[in-house]
């Protein structure tokens, strides 16, 4: 399965050598529209949340309880319990559920 790494358009980032070792490491890049600043503030809206909820009272201390730990924290916080204020206060799992019922 391909991650994805999203990130501002900095050049850097934009770079053929950055974008060479995204692809070497089965990364695919995403960026920030050009003069649209707003699609990037979702992805730090998130980092945010990430850091304050969960990795600064984790305490992980090795790359094997980041990629233990934190799989739990997406699926089991974030996306099935932790409220969203732009899905109308509900988590993305029961906006999913909702949306599936209506579809039905």
């Amino acid at each position: 399965m391909r991650r994805l790494h999203h990130s501002d358009r900095g050049c850097q980032y934009a770079s053929a050598a950055y974008r060479e070792a995204l692809d070497r490491y089965g990364l695919i890049g995403s960026m920030s529209a050009v003069g649209n600043p707003y699609d990037n503030a979702q992805a730090e809206s998130f980092m945010k949340t990430l850091k304050v909820e969960e990795i600064y009272l984790a305490g992980y201390e090795t790359f094997a309880d980041v990629t233990s730990r934190l799989p739990v924290f997406l699926e089991d916080v974030y996306n099935a319990r932790r409220m969203h204020s732009s899905l109308g206060y509900l988590s993305p799992k029961q906006s999913e559920d909702r949306l599936a019922q209506q579809a039905a």
